[in-house]
């Protein structure tokens, strides 16, 4: 594998930010032989930026560019619902909904961390987008006291209550 640097320091921003000035790295990455670029990007940073770091300053670029990507993909594809439009909106309503999608998305990575009946729950349904669907419909249908409690429905499966049909008679 054969890396290639570009790096430029205290550049402009852009042509309308002048004023502030960062740190650019380009990167290639080729084949063993040479003869095909197997990856290319490019990141600005406040870092100084030399021959010597310039391998470091890469890795962690790719790394959070990385995380990031995996982040928002979850967010979007695996039940949030998080799209481009959340930047859109009236006043703070928003940034709001935003706030309160990365907290329930912190809540949720905690669960799968340290709730001991959270990973077989979702190794049973097997999808996380059907485990979140499945959680939300206890919402609706189900007085629950607690996740616990959803968590070993979906694990052990349940018998409800026949439901009593709310009408008026007059």
């Amino acid at each position: 594998m054969t890396h290639t640097f570009k790096i430029v320091n205290n550049v402009p921003l852009n042509k309308s930010n002048q004023d502030v000035r960062v740190n650019f790295i380009e990167y290639w990455e080729y084949s063993k032989k040479k003869d095909k670029v197997t990856y290319h990007n490019s990141w600005v940073t406040d870092f100084t930026l030399t021959k010597n770091n310039a391998y470091t300053i890469m890795r962690g670029g790719r790394a959070r560019w990385k995380i990031e990507n995996e982040t928002f993909n979850t967010l979007k594809n695996q039940g949030y619902h998080f799209e481009h439009n959340f930047g859109l909106g009236k006043e703070y309503l928003a940034e709001v909904f935003t706030m309160l999608m990365m907290l329930a998305f912190l809540v949720d990575q905690t669960q799968q961390l340290c709730c001991p009946l959270f990973q077989p729950a979702l190794a049973k349904l097997k999808y996380k987008k059907t485990f979140w669907h499945r959680i939300r419909s206890f919402f609706d249908i189900c007085d629950c006291e607690s996740m616990e409690i959803i968590y070993k429905a979906l694990l052990f499966g349940f018998k409800g209550p026949k439901p009593i049909i709310l009408y008026d008679s007059a």
